[in-house]
């Protein structure tokens, strides 16, 4: 049943796109800012790298398990009710992270923001499609995608201007005017929402949901440093998939399913799924090895470094907030649109991978990979979103929220390998890494070798990256055309 303010829009949906966007800008810039500060962390709290580790997957690993459960229970209890509850809990535990005095009460706060984010993510791509109609809601989810991509590009340089002016606990506690200020505009502006059948609450497809996302996300992560074959890795990604299976087999057998699994019979859905994983997989991957490729091999620092990843994140703003993206998406079409994004995307890495030294090559291939995501990324929520109906616009946006974190951990673990692999040919095993080897190094010809041995994985890694993202783009592409073509016959017959 559509929502009923779907076929006018709601009167004030642009202000409310504002709000819900501020809100999802508090989430983005918190998954990168604390890589700014690992080295303070380290220093004030005394944190070692299992601290730190978990300082950063905490988050992530609460954040990824929950967002199918929090999608589904903003469709079943009320969206604004969902988006409430995220600015709250976001803002008490980044009040907490501010305010800890050891490193498991960070890590402890680091995860109450998770369940926060969880909410947030899902609730805001939700309210956006409730509230704009059919023609409206490419343009609007363009705007959403471009504050994702200024959340990747500002958290960095935010956190080093935090850092460079005041301690650590400044870059949680400047969350803390934002979600309050996002708490009496959601409270004020943004209409209820939810499914109108109210279906009764999924409680063990949520545990199950909850417990498989978290064990297959801390697999991935763990896999580069304690080896993919540890016991560790191996036990926990056998939990995910014993425990995901059970969840499949569940939601298969019930009459309130959290997660339709005849989802997947739409060709829509399966391509734009498909699609999604394989180019957050390549995108994901590739631009973790990108601030590496800024840092270690042109010499950059990590402010430098982001500045210079910066035009990437402004070419997807400028092209998204000023409707040009949407314009393109309406003349193409859906799979035209994610076939020309994905091109360009792919076009972009192969530009950074085989870039002389200096940062040209590097810059031209951040506008490509820009161009690419301003016009894909928006055309694959739409399609998402679009093949899922209105009153599970919650467990869609989880769908993709879920998505983009399986495909980023994905592709950092994959293509954090490929470039170690590399490396580990030419250079010492017990070097581990390139400050390390460089370290150990004793003339100038064989730093000279370390660094070519380092650049050229990852350059092998930007390649591996480029194809997973345009057999990505060509996959849904390919699914999203035939999708089409059978509605319009079948439209047609009848």
């Amino acid at each position: 049943m559509p929502s009923p303010l779907a076929s006018q829009g709601h009167p004030q949906r642009w202000l409310i796109l504002g709000v819900i966007c501020l809100a999802q800008l508090t989430v983005l810039l918190d998954n990168t800012v604390l890589n700014v500060a690992i080295p303070s962390l380290t220093e004030e709290l005394g944190a070692g790298t299992a601290d730190i580790q978990w300082m950063i997957n905490a988050y992530s690993l609460v954040q990824s398990g929950l967002l199918l459960t929090a999608g589904s229970a903003a469709d079943r209890y009320g969206r604004k009710k969902m988006l409430i509850a995220g600015l709250a809990l976001f803002g008490v535990g980044s009040l907490v992270a501010g305010l800890a005095d050891s490193t498991g009460q960070l890590i402890a706060a680091r995860a109450g923001m998770g369940v926060g984010g969880a909410l947030l993510l899902t609730t805001t791509l939700a309210v956006a499609m409730q509230i704009f109609t059919p023609e409206e809601q490419p343009k609007a989810i363009g705007i959403w995608a471009a504050v994702n991509a200024l959340g990747f590009a500002a958290g960095p340089l935010l956190g080093g201007f935090m850092l460079g002016h005041f301690w650590w606990g400044a870059i949680f506690l400047i969350n803390l005017p934002v979600a309050a200020l996002g708490l009496v505009a959601v409270v004020a502006l943004v209409p209820e929402s939810k499914n109108p059948r109210g279906d009764r609450p999924d409680l063990l497809g949520a545990l199950l949901s909850t417990i498989g996302m978290g064990s297959l996300v801390y697999a991935i992560i763990s896999g580069p440093e304690h080896g993919w074959a540890s016991g560790r890795v191996l036990a926990t990604a056998a939990v995910a998939v014993v425990v995901l299976g059970a969840f499949a087999y569940w939601e298969s057998r019930i009459p309130y399913p959290m997660l339709d699994l005849h989802f997947f019979r739409d060709r829509r859905f399966t391509g734009a799924v498909a699609g999604a994983v394989l180019i957050t997989f390549g995108m994901g991957g590739a631009l973790f090895l990108l601030t590496q490729h800024l840092q270690f091999v042109l010499g950059y620092d990590a402010l430098e470094a982001g500045l210079r990843t910066a035009p990437l994140a402004l070419t997807v703003v400028v092209l998204n907030f000023s409707g040009l993206s949407a314009k393109w998406t309406g003349k193409l079409g859906l799979p035209v649109s994610i076939a020309v994004g994905m091109v360009l995307m792919s076009g972009g890495l192969v530009s950074i991978a085989l870039a002389p030294g200096g940062y040209g090559g590097t810059l031209a291939g951040l506008v490509l990979i820009g161009v690419g995501c301003a016009i894909a990324n928006p055309a694959m929520a739409h399609a998402i979103m679009s093949a899922i109906p209105p009153a599970k616009a919650g467990v869609g946006a989880g769908i993709n929220g879920t998505l983009a974190e399986f495909g980023n951990g994905l592709g950092v673990a994959v293509l954090g390998a490929v470039l170690n692999s590399r490396f580990a040919a030419v250079v010492s095993v017990a070097a581990g890494s390139l400050p390390a080897a460089l370290a150990s190094a004793g003339s100038s010809q064989e730093r000279e070798r370390i660094t070519d041995a380092f650049s050229s994985g990852l350059a092998t890694s930007q390649l591996v990256g480029a194809v997973a993202v345009l057999l990505g783009g060509l996959v849904a592409a390919v699914l999203l055309h035939r999708a089409e073509r059978i509605e319009t016959e079948a439209v047609v017959a009848h």
